[in-house]
């Protein structure tokens, strides 16, 4: 065989191969870019998912303590009023035992400085609850009396906004909260 003729052969195959080459290539960068595609969407689907799960988290622990700050005032205006206990110490045990479950799921969830204010909220709520219950019951300590729930209570409504204010910043929300 003639130089030429090999020479014109081995070009050939290095321009066919060149060109198979070529396309399996574009076909491997395009997978890597759509996979890389899915990936990044994944990931911002992963991060909406934990964003809505975060939220409605804050909105039940949010719920769950101010209906069980309501029941714990309609508990103490109830103190004394004989027709209206049984209905309000129902209605504190079940706003008591639901604020216990948002809770317990919140701890696992929340980021500690939401958590902190979120601690404090929950103490302060056991606390009333404790001396609403001995009021009621008529064996109070010393410092229980309706006036100190009373004023425990407005506290609680102030952590509770301040935790709900905690809040809204991690869930970056926007505008002033008044608390209301």
């Amino acid at each position: 065989m003639d130089i030429g003729v090999l020479t014109a052969l081995l070009t050939a195959v290095a321009g066919v191969v060149g060109t198979l080459m070529s396309a399996l290539l574009t076909q491997r960068a395009a997978d890597l870019g759509r996979r890389r595609d899915q990936e990044r969407t994944e990931e911002l689907r992963d991060r909406l998912a934990s964003s809505q799960e975060l939220r409605a988290c804050y909105v039940a622990l949010n719920t769950s303590g101010r209906h069980y700050l309501a029941a714990l005032n309609d508990q103490l205006h109830a103190l004394g009023q004989d027709a209206e206990l049984p209905r309000a110490r129902q209605r504190l045990t079940g706003a008591r035992d639901h604020h216990r479950e948002v809770y317990a799921q919140a701890q696992m969830r929340l980021p500690e400085r939401v958590l902190d204010r979120a601690a404090a909220v929950s103490h302060g709520l056991g606390t009333v609850y404790g001396m609403l219950r001995r009021l009621d019951e008529g064996v109070p300590r010393p410092g229980d009396s309706p006036a100190a729930a009373h004023a425990a209570i407005g506290s609680l409504w102030a952590r509770l906004r301040e935790m709900r204010r905690e809040m809204r910043a991690d869930l970056g929300a926007f505008g002033s909260d008044s608390g209301r």
